[in-house]
């Protein structure tokens, strides 16, 4: 008869959980978790990184195709290339780097400024681990959404991928995906695939794009798209997947003003592979169990200037906060967080919050605007993207119904994230009029 042997806990002895103190903790280990990190270890911060990935890197890894870098470093990078300038930075420091980790919550104490400090818990194949620190930068990134999340009708075959799978299976895996590929969205990591695929020998039957405009950058219309001869249908969407074991057609349909298929425009489209570019989702899990709050139209927190969220000490950054098109612009709100980080966790920030807050609101067809939350008087950068094409609008700064500000009048395109100077006097206006709301307004000009 075997023996049995009590556990440690059966003994009534547990193990306590290691832990390890830190002054910035940074989740994820991408272009802006690593930005973050080296910002703030530059403004004298103990920092860790905790990535769930074996590398740094994030989804840069992958993106082998050219395009970054154009303005932080002056020059065209690949993406592995753009990545590995930062993890060569990274890896020159004695920022603690914790690979192949994920992270199970973050705790984040009494809410107040002067005793909070953040436990961040972690597993990996060592077994459990708790980082603590005064401030926390999330920088998870974003996943994609998927069928489910779009509900398209039909069979459930072999041969359904989110774009960014397919680019993951090729370019890392070195598997082919299919030999005759549909893609439904023009987003740019779509249009990035239907080259990607062309010059893999795979036929793509099409670029299908709900919306009557193309949601990727003018650059990858152009370079993915028209340079290689691949057809972009617009208000246009796939109805229905057909197949057994395999993809073997879907059904695409017209779609009217609102958005809804127009009977009678059915057509097959063969096809054994149908790659999804239909949107991406900030990975706010964590954030939510740390008591953030998101805002609806992002899906990202709700950030004041220095891109902290409404939890004290903890930050946001890059694509977790917001979906950017360029890496190079999430590397630049990365650095300003980890900095705001540092600064809070060493207590060399601004000092106590003041007892006011404006909130931002987006109007006209401004689809967000960042931050959600203004609680300094100095010059704040507001970030927007418009919810569709417009060739003259004008931006205006707008508080108890008073216009404190207008822009110059230009074209706006919903694929490119804007960004706008709001001057610190102008939220001094605001606080003059009594106001505890500003307005960012993007609005149409009518044509005489």
């Amino acid at each position: 008869m075997a023996e049995f042997k009590s556990s440690a806990i059966d003994c009534g002895v547990v193990e306590a959980v290691q832990t390890q103190d830190f002054d910035v903790v940074v989740i994820g280990g991408g272009p802006a978790g690593m930005a973050a990190a080296l910002a703030a270890h530059k403004a004298g911060a103990r920092v860790a990184i905790v990535e769930r990935e074996q590398h740094l890197g994030g989804i840069l890894r992958q993106c082998i195709h050219p395009g970054f870098g154009l303005s932080h470093f002056k020059q065209e990078l690949t993406g592995p290339e753009y990545a590995q300038r930062f993890i060569d930075q990274v890896r020159a420091t004695d920022i603690a780097l914790f690979l192949g980790s994920m992270v199970l919550g973050i705790d984040s104490g009494e809410p107040t400024r002067d005793s909070a400090v953040h436990t961040v818990t972690l597993m990996n194949p060592s077994g459990m681990l708790q980082l603590t620190g005064r401030a926390v930068v999330l920088a998870m990134g974003c996943r994609e959404r998927t069928r489910s999340e779009i509900k398209i009708p039909g069979s459930r075959p072999a041969g359904v991928f989110t774009a960014g799978l397919a680019q993951r299976y090729i370019n890392i895996e070195n598997l082919k995906p299919g030999s005759r590929a549909v893609i439904l969205g023009s987003g740019d990591i779509g249009l990035i695939m239907a080259r990607r695929c062309t010059l893999e020998g795979i036929s793509v039957e099409g670029v299908y794009e709900l919306m009557p405009y193309a949601n990727g950058l003018r650059r990858n219309v152009k370079n993915c798209l028209h340079d290689f001869g691949i057809s972009l249908h617009l208000s246009t969407t796939v109805t229905r997947v057909i197949g057994h074991n395999r993809v073997e057609a879907v059904e695409v349909s017209q779609v009217d003003e609102h958005l809804a298929p127009i009977a009678g425009t059915e057509r097959i489209v063969p096809c054994d592979t149908l790659l999804l570019s239909v949107g991406l989702i900030p990975e706010n899990e964590l954030s939510v169990g740390a008591g953030v709050e998101l805002d609806p139209r992002t899906r990202g927190a709700v950030v004041d200037q220095s891109l902290q969220t409404g939890v004290p000490g903890i930050f946001a950054c890059g694509n977790v906060l917001h979906v950017h098109d360029l890496a190079d612009n999430v590397t630049t709100e990365s650095e300003r967080a980890g900095a705001a980080a540092a600064a809070y966790a060493l207590g060399t920030g601004a000092g106590t919050v003041p007892d006011w807050e404006l909130t931002v609101s987006p109007a006209g067809v401004a689809g967000y605007a960042l931050p959600g939350r203004i609680t300094t008087v100095a010059l704040t950068k507001l970030n927007f993207r418009v919810r569709r094409p417009v060739d003259a609008a004008c931006v205006r700064i707008l508080a108890d119904g008073e216009e404190l500000f207008a822009g110059k009048v230009r074209a706006f395109k919903p694929s490119v994230m804007e960004s706008f100077p709001l001057p610190a006097k102008v939220i001094q206006r605001a606080l003059d009029l009594g106001a505890r709301e500003i307005i960012l307004s993007v609005d149409p000009i009518e044509e005489a």
